[in-house]
């Protein structure tokens, strides 16, 4: 007999609640967790598939050193020693920026983060490249200035918004919100409530729109300056707010005056009767609004992040009920980096700042392909698949061949353990105690510890068990007492003062409580994760402890102890916290107390996108007349986390979707196969015949062509894309504007 357990998917940011059935070790059926509180019942495709992504065959069990051109069975302490020494010489030999920990952002598992960032730290680097900074970097960037730190960054406030303001953002396929269908549909459906969609083609979600703006394909950040312009022409700027809680309005406000609005609107291929009618709205409705990677990954980046959130400020929309929001969180998902501050470290040969404590992945391969001395020579990659999941795929593995030293945490043999001089295998999101600190939900703050319910095959471990052991091999982790090692079988409170006193007369411990946890009370509790969530716990900062306590939990030394227990208790998850809904502004953290809405940096750049010159720079090129979106968003793709194709059996999964009318201009038909080309390189692929893609536009996946067992499936859309075609500030790709051709494969 089978037993069915709660759990959750790791296949994206949602992590919706499961119940899973397990027979004989493997995963037998799936189905949504109807009690789970923030799902309740919700789930796609992927999460009813994750059999697939927990029982691939090239799943790793021992772990491995590359010999020669393949690679021979090690144990884990010739791999930990090895890898150690290797890292201390390279260390000492070119000084701690020739290393670089990439990780820390898997979709479903984020403990690794704390050990593998400490481990970096411990030896002196700041290099962590994370998926955070191929993505969001730059909208970080912008509500950092804005609301004094980066990791402050509002989102909609679904529950309360009379309107939602979709940019670039197609929810009914990449979510990006707990129950992103539901919501939509819900809102679709409410004579009292508006849905409005900004994005070239005709989205899935756009469908369901109440309003659709058709808007240009590389013209956002013109079409923000127009709406801008708009509001402040009319009169229409919630003067009230601004007097109360916006500072260097009448500054900013400058950067407006004579802007040509219709021309503007004009190069965006818009109506503007409809762009005049959403700015009424936008200073009438409670809206809220969400952007995502159709802007996020598309020309001037950075700064359509700044005219957005220069337009909610100016409607009167942050901090306040149905707008957009700072969520409580247990644990921020990064750490403020001021580069105007020298010790804010920059990459040595791209000169990128670290935003959020992290660095853009499109820049790594040129800071490892270069003479300069300290450039990069050591890669730690855990959960993490670069040579699939980051824009130009043939500069990775240039560049990946030239490191000293490529060490890969993995669950499977992906194309970046392939190229690695270590691969040591962990343990899944089903095999070991793991959970995420998104802040997804208002005012409720979520959390979720998925507990092992599968016992893996070889010997995998915790990716912080992992990272224990390097560390613990150089020589990172002080002594430890045997009589804290007792203490950490008793009670933990006891432990917990203990440990303190011993850590205040030791440096070395405090500096590096993830490692020293693992050894004490990891053993104890057979897990080096759930040992750093009780640390975490019993170190909350106040805010988070005054949130718990509105969530009825009770203050005092025993909070984080109790919590601890309630998360055990509940392994479908629980509401932990709830932030002050009343008063959301009081997060703030600038110098004014205000929202400060200058950023002088940026002021030229958004005085540069005006008509004229943004008409000429969308031009299209002769040689690449279209626009590829490289990275569509549907329920045949999951990331690189789904590795065997048969979970799309019978599907049409990796396709090159194009307008009829282009497929006919070019002598094409449905399902024929092209060559698609661009700057980076070239592929072949199936092409699709649909009416939702605008026409000068096409539109491929990511997440295929991983290499399972020999055979390659799809096309790796990254080998199209360049790692320099990146926002000038956050060097995020712009993976949403690249200029391609398209022509018979056989031409």
């Amino acid at each position: 007999m089978g037993q069915w357990h709660k759990s959750g998917c790791v296949l994206c940011g949602q992590n919706c609640g499961l119940e899973i059935l397990v027979e004989d070790n493997r995963i037998a059926r799936v189905r949504p967790d109807k009690d789970n509180v923030r799902s309740e019942g919700y789930v796609c495709r992927k999460g009813l598939k994750v059999a697939n992504h927990q029982h691939g065959a090239d799943r790793l069990t021992h772990p491995l050193k590359r010999v020669g051109g393949g690679f021979e069975r090690i144990s884990w302490d010739q791999a930990t020693t090895e890898i150690a020494e290797r890292l201390r010489r390279i260390v000492d030999e070119h000084g701690p920026r020739s290393l670089a920990y990439m990780g820390g952002g898997g979709q479903g598992c984020h403990f690794e983060a704390a050990f593998g960032v400490r481990l970096l730290r411990a030896l002196g680097s700041h290099y962590h490249y994370s998926p955070l900074a191929q993505e969001l970097t730059g909208e970080f960037w912008v509500q950092g200035r804005v609301f004094g730190k980066q990791y402050l960054f509002a989102g909609p406030d679904k529950k309360e918004a009379d309107m939602l303001l979709a940019v670039g953002w197609n929810p009914m396929m990449s979510h990006q919100m707990p129950q992103a269908r539901r919501v939509i549909n819900h809102l679709s459906k409410d004579p009292d409530k508006l849905l409005v969609v900004i994005d070239p083609r005709l989205s899935e979600t756009a469908v369901k729109a109440d309003i659709h703006l058709p808007v240009r394909p590389g013209s956002d950040a013109l079409l923000a300056r127009a709406m801008i312009a708009i509001v402040l022409r009319e009169g229409w700027e919630h003067k009230a707010y601004i007097q109360k809680h916006v500072y260097s309005f009448e500054t900013v406000k400058t950067w407006f005056d004579g802007f040509d609005i219709k021309e503007a609107v004009r190069v965006c291929e818009l109506d503007y009767d409809q762009v005049h009618q959403l700015c009424r709205l936008l200073t009438t409705r409670k809206w809220a609004m969400h952007l995502d990677l159709g802007v996020l990954m598309n020309r001037h980046s950075t700064a359509t992040s700044y005219l957005y959130m220069i337009l909610m400020a100016i409607c009167g929309r942050l901090g306040v009920r149905g707008g957009n929001v700072i969520p409580g969180t247990i644990m921020p998902m990064g750490s403020h980096s001021d580069e105007r501050k020298p010790k804010t470290w920059r990459t040595v040969t791209t000169g990128f700042p670290a935003i959020m404590g992290t660095f853009p992945p499109n820049v790594m391969p040129d800071e490892i392909l270069n003479d300069h001395p300290e450039r990069l020579r050591a890669v730690l990659c855990s959960q993490s698949n670069p040579l699939r999941s980051y824009a130009d795929t043939t500069a990775y593995e240039q560049a990946f061949k030239l490191l000293d030293l490529l060490v890969t945490n993995e669950l499977a043999m992906t194309e970046t353990a392939s190229l690695s001089h270590y691969v040591l295998p962990c343990r899944s999101g089903y095999e070991s105690w793991d959970g995420t600190f998104f802040p997804m939900t208002f005012p409720e703050i979520y959390f979720q510890m998925r507990r092992p319910i599968i016992e893996p095959s070889g010997e995998p471990l915790e990716e912080g068990q992992v990272f224990t052991l390097i560390a613990e091999k150089l020589g990172i982790i002080p002594a430890i007492p045997a009589d804290l090692m007792e203490a950490a079988k008793g009670d933990r409170l006891a432990f917990g003062a203990a440990l303190m006193e011993w850590a205040a007369a030791e440096p070395a411990a405090l500096n590096n409580m993830p490692f020293v946890l693992a050894k004490t009370l990891g053993g104890v509790l057979g897990s080096a994760h759930l040992a750093a969530l009780w640390g975490l716990l019993m170190a909350a900062p106040k805010s988070f402890q005054e949130c718990a306590a509105r969530a009825g939990f009770t203050p005092g030394p025993r909070l984080g102890e109790d919590l601890f227990k309630a998360i055990l208790d509940r392994p479908g998850g629980l509401w932990i916290g709830k932030a002050d809904h009343d008063n959301n502004l009081a997060a703030l953290q600038t110098e004014s107390g205000k929202v400060e809405i200058l950023i002088p940096e940026l002021a030229d750049w958004v005085r540069s996108i005006e008509p004229v010159s943004e008409a000429k720079a969308l031009a299209p090129d002769e040689g690449y007349p279209f626009i590829l979106n490289a990275g569509r968003h549907m329920d045949m793709n999951a990331n690189t986390l789904m590795r065997n194709p048969e979970w799309n059996k019978g599907k049409r999964a990796c396709t090159a979707a194009m307008n009829p009318a282009d497929v006919e201009r070019l002598g094409l038909a449905d399902g024929q196969r092209v060559r698609v080309s661009t700057e980076a390189g070239c592929g072949v692929i199936e092409v699709e015949a649909t009416e939702s893609v605008r026409t000068g536009m096409v539109l491929i996946p990511h997440g295929f062509g991983l290499n399972y067992m020999g055979t390659e499936s799809g096309l790796n859309v990254n080998r199209l894309t360049k790692n320099t075609h990146r926002d000038r500030l956050a060097g995020t790709p712009l993976h949403r504007y690249v200029p391609c051709r398209v022509e018979a494969a056989d031409a």
